[in-house]
C-alpha cells in the first residue's frame, strides 16, 4: 500500500524590518538545558521615510494579506514642538498690596452699639461706669483686661475695683467673661492685655507674692484625687508654707466645718460633686488668704452644707478679708454680698453696693433688665396637656 504524499512545505517568509541585515531569519537550536538568548523586540530606528508597525510591514511584503490598507505618508512637522512662549512661566507683577494688613479697627474693644445697651434713663448715672481708686486701695482692682479667644472678644477692656473687706458680687449669664476675668485677675490665665492688682501687687509683675494672697477656687478645676481629703489638704497646706503638724490641725478643722469627716481615707475621685466643691473650698481656705475668689461655690452642694458655707464666708469678711463670688443664682448674691458688679459680653455693665444696683427693684428684675434676653413663651402651646 503506497504512502500518501507528504504536504508541501510552506515557504519560509522574506525576513523584513524587525531583522537586521545579516541576521538569519531563525534562530539556531539552543542546547537543551542552555538559557537562551534574550532578543531585543524593540525594532531599530527607521531609516528616512520608513515607518515603524507591524501593519506597514504586513502592507509592504504581504500586500494581499491586508486588503484596503493604504500608507499613510509621513509628517515630519506632525510632532514637532511648536514655538516656546517665553512669557509661559514667568510670574506676573508683584502685588504689594497682597499681603498688606488691613486698616486698625479702632471700634474692636468698642462698647456695644446704644441700641444694645440698656436706656440711659433707666439706671442710676453711677452704673455704666464708676471712677477707679488706686490699686492699692482695694482688694482686687483690674485694668483693661482683655482676652481674645479666635474671633471671639470674651473680656473686652474690662475695669473693676473690689474694695477691701467686702462681699462682692460677679454676676452674668452664661458666655458673659465672668471665669475668663477671675482666671486672668487670680494669675490663672494670661490676659492678652492688661493686668491686676491683689493689695497693690501686679498679678503678673509678681506672681508669686500675689498669689500668695489668694484663695481660689475655679470652676472644675482637676484636684489631684488618687488622693484622700485629708492627705490633700496636707499636700496643699505644705505647698503653701506650712509646716506639716499645722497643715494637718487646720486640716481636721476644716474638714468638720465642711461635714467631709465621714468621708475618711476616702479618694477624692470617688467624690460627689457637692463632696469635691467643699473640699476645693478647703484648699483655698487653709492658707488663711486674704482675698479669696470663689467660682459657683454654691453649685451642686447640699442646703445644710451651703449653710455651713456662708457662715464660713461671712465670718472671714468680719475679721477682714474679702470674697469674690461669682454666682448665677440672684437671691445667693443679694442676700451674702454687700456689692456687685453684672458683667455681659465681657464688660461691666454695673457696679456697685448691692442695694445701689438693685435700685426700687430685686436684683432678678435688675440683671435681666441689664442683660435682657426676656421672652415669652409663644410657640410652645403644645406642652399643654
Amino acid at each position: 500500500m503506497s504512502q500518501p504524499p507528504l504536504p508541501p512545505t510552506p515557504p519560509v517568509p522574506p525576513p523584513g524590518p524587525l531583522f537586521q541585515p545579516g541576521q538569519p531569519a531563525v534562530t539556531p537550536a539552543q542546547p537543551q538545558h542552555s538559557q537562551p538568548k534574550r532578543r531585543s523586540i524593540v525594532p531599530p530606528p527607521p531609516e528616512p521615510g520608513q515607518q515603524y508597525g507591524q501593519a506597514t510591514f504586513i502592507a509592504q511584503q504581504y500586500p494581499q494579506q491586508a486588503p484596503g490598507f493604504q500608507q499613510v505618508p509621513v509628517n515630519p512637522q506632525q510632532f514637532q514642538p511648536g514655538p516656546e512662549n517665553p512669557q509661559q512661566y514667568k510670574p506676573g507683577p508683584a502685588n504689594p498690596q497682597q499681603y498688606q494688613p488691613g486698616p486698625a479697627n479702632p471700634q474692636q474693644f468698642q462698647a456695644p452699639p446704644a441700641a444694645q445697651q440698656p436706656p440711659a434713663a433707666a439706671f442710676p448715672a453711677f452704673m455704666p461706669t464708676q471712677p477707679l481708686g488706686e490699686p492699692g486701695e482695694c482688694a482686687l482692682a483690674m485694668r483693661g483686661l482683655v482676652k481674645i479667644f479666635g474671633n471671639l472678644v470674651a473680656v473686652a477692656n474690662l475695669n473693676l475695683d473690689i474694695p477691701k473687706g467686702s462681699f462682692y458680687g460677679f454676676v452674668g449669664p452664661n458666655g458673659a467673661g465672668k471665669s475668663t476675668t477671675l482666671n486672668m485677675a487670680t494669675g490663672l490665665l494670661t490676659p492678652d492685655s492688661g493686668t491686676a492688682f491683689v493689695n497693690g501687687i501686679d498679678v503678673w509683675a509678681d506672681n508669686l507674692a500675689a498669689r500668695a494672697q489668694l484663695g481660689v477656687m475655679p470652676d472644675g478645676m482637676r484636684l489631684l484625687d488618687r488622693l484622700s481629703g485629708p492627705d490633700f489638704l496636707v499636700h496643699v497646706g505644705m505647698l503653701r508654707g506650712l509646716p506639716r503638724e499645722i497643715a494637718r490641725e487646720r486640716a481636721q478643722q476644716l474638714l468638720a466645718a465642711l461635714d467631709l469627716v465621714d468621708a475618711g481615707k476616702k479618694l477624692i475621685s470617688d467624690y460627689s460633686a457637692g463632696m469635691t466643691k467643699k473640699i476645693s473650698l478647703a484648699a483655698a481656705l487653709i492658707h488663711v488668704p486674704s482675698v479669696l475668689v470663689l467660682d459657683e461655690p454654691f453649685e451642686a452642694v447640699d442646703p445644710v452644707s451651703a449653710a455651713n458655707i456662708r457662715q464660713i464666708l461671712i465670718d472671714f469678711t468680719h475679721r477682714g478679708g474679702t470674697v469674690i463670688l461669682s454666682s448665677h443664682v440672684m437671691a445667693t448674691v443679694q442676700q451674702l454680698c454687700t456689692h456687685v458688679a453684672v458683667i455681659n459680653h465681657g464688660q461691666v455693665l454695673a457696679s456697685g453696693t448691692t442695694a445701689e444696683v438693685a435700685g426700687d427693684m430685686s436684683l432678678d428684675e435688675r440683671f435681666a433688665q441689664l442683660v435682657g434676653g426676656l421672652h415669652t413663651s409663644e410657640g410652645l402651646s403644645w406642652l399643654a396637656n
